[in-house]
């Protein structure tokens, strides 16, 4: 995107930010604006949308969803962004994504001296990043973050309920901690290759979300991970607007997984794999093309079969592949 086009994008997804919320706020009280509307139902249905088999195709709608809301409540007449992670991953600070220009996604957020490793499970830590405090650039940097954070260990605790507190309202700055060592090992393009080198639904999905608790983080987890402890909280991620070019990025690299073998991946037996629970917690039966996944206020319920084509359904989109 040249500048004028990312200034576009970023001043409609501004707009969501200060337009007002459309859920019940005796149900959602934290949710304050539209975009926070998206937050909200993010963690409403985590512990259904991630590691299981309704991850890929929930969030390839909750993304179009989003672009919708840019154009239909913003203006927004351009493209859908992704965030090709190979190009940048060794110079996060310089990309066009995160150089912390009018053009940018916003930058690094200030050096935060009192954060120390990550720590993801049992012997597993990673170095943190080069910022961990509030966003002080770009276009985001007076952004306030209203709902969450969330501790990682909800998702092997919760057991499908959330936490009685999970809407509630709490104000606080946008932050960032970009994170180059954890970008050059979870998504160069070695793991690019991997990912589409896989032959089974099972294995990709394997190979991009990694192992909950461990350093195999995959793509998926790495990029979230990039962005800092706002972008890898596993609830509340879509507080970074960078989430949403995130998952454009994860749903192009699903696309053009399904195009090596279309018969079979996108509606064949090669194409769903899982339950409908996070790492199925509680224990839920094998889903099927059938089933419905909700998406609350955002859409009507939708069959998974709707969702597995991005020329089909509600959708009718293609991915143009990065310039050198």
């Amino acid at each position: 995107m040249e500048p004028g086009e990312r200034k576009a994008y970023t001043d409609a997804v501004l707009c969501l930010q200060h337009k007002p919320s459309q859920l019940d706020p005796a149900v959602y009280p934290g949710a304050k604006t539209r975009y926070d509307d998206f937050v909200a139902v993010h963690i409403n249905l985590t512990l259904r949308i991630h590691l299981d088999a309704l991850f890929l195709s929930w969030h390839r709608n909750y993304v179009f969803l989003y672009q919708q809301a840019l154009e239909e409540e913003c203006g927004y007449q351009g493209v859908a962004p992704y965030w090709h992670w190979p190009k940048w991953a060794n110079k996060l600070n310089e990309s066009p994504l995160f150089d912390g220009s009018k053009y940018s996604l916003s930058g690094d957020g200030a050096y935060n001296a009192s954060l120390g490793p990550y720590v993801l499970g049992p012997n597993a830590t990673l170095p943190r990043g080069s910022g961990g405090g509030c966003v002080t650039s770009g276009p985001f940097k007076n952004y306030t973050a209203n709902l969450g954070p969330f501790d990682f260990s909800l998702v092997f605790t919760a057991n499908g309920v959330l936490p009685s507190w999970a809407f509630d309202y709490n104000p606080r700055c946008f932050s960032r901690d970009l994170n180059t060592y954890v970008a050059e090992t979870y998504t160069n393009q070695s793991d690019v290759d991997a990912l589409l080198d896989t032959q089974t639904i099972e294995e990709f999905q394997d190979v991009l979300s990694g192992v909950a608790g461990t350093l195999n983080l995959g793509p998926h987890g790495g990029g979230h991970l990039t962005m800092g402890a706002q972008g890898f909280d596993f609830f509340a991620s879509p507080n970074d607007p960078a989430f949403f070019l995130h998952h454009g990025q994860i749903d192009r690299l699903w696309w053009k997984w399904q195009m090596e073998d279309p018969v079979s991946r996108i509606y064949g037996n090669n194409s769903l794999f899982g339950t409908s629970t996070i790492l199925n917690i509680p224990p839920s039966p094998n889903s099927t093309l059938t089933d419905y996944e909700q998406f609350v206020i955002l859409d009507k319920p939708r069959q998974i079969k709707e969702l597995m084509s991005i020329h089909a359904g509600p959708f009718c989109y293609i991915y143009q592949d990065p310039s050198p």
